[in-house]
């Protein structure tokens, strides 16, 4: 099938698709007398893999792992069961994070709305706040 049939199959666009093959996580295709690609129903189902793993967060090194694996007729489901488990740790991590800012943009709001809002020189507004959390030390 010509690349315009696996971007259809697969609802990846055909520059994803050349870049997945330029990196290796997809095997050069064959190729048909005038020249086009010419991919196979595996193609289809290695690019739905990357796409559902990219989805899932995993990185390009992380996906040719697996498909390292897969390709020397090896199992890779321990690597992606640790990977599930890490990336739902980062996950975790990340709404945390999320919450600790969301809980100081609420904070600053409240404290900026005691101060006034009609300073054009930002010195004693709500503004000046936002410049003294340059100088806090980063977390």
């Amino acid at each position: 099938m010509q690349i315009k049939v696996l971007t259809e199959r697969t609802k990846l666009p055909d520059k994803t698709i050349r870049y997945y093959e330029s990196i290796g996580l997809l095997p050069s295709p064959n190729r048909q007398p005038n020249g086009y690609r010419d991919y196979s129903e595996a193609d289809v189902e290695r690019v739905k893999f990357v796409a559902g793993a990219r989805h899932l967060d995993f990185s390009l090194d992380d996906i040719a792992e697996i498909l390292a694996l897969r390709d020397r007729r090896e199992a890779p489901c321990r690597v992606v069961l640790e990977l599930l488990e890490q990336k739902a740790d980062e996950v975790n991590q990340r709404i945390a994070e999320l919450q600790r800012l969301e809980a100081e943009l609420r904070q600053l709001r409240a404290l900026g709305l005691t101060f006034p809002t009609d300073d054009v020189d930002g010195k004693a507004c709500v503004c000046h706040l936002i410049t003294q959390k340059a100088n806090e030390p980063a977390n």
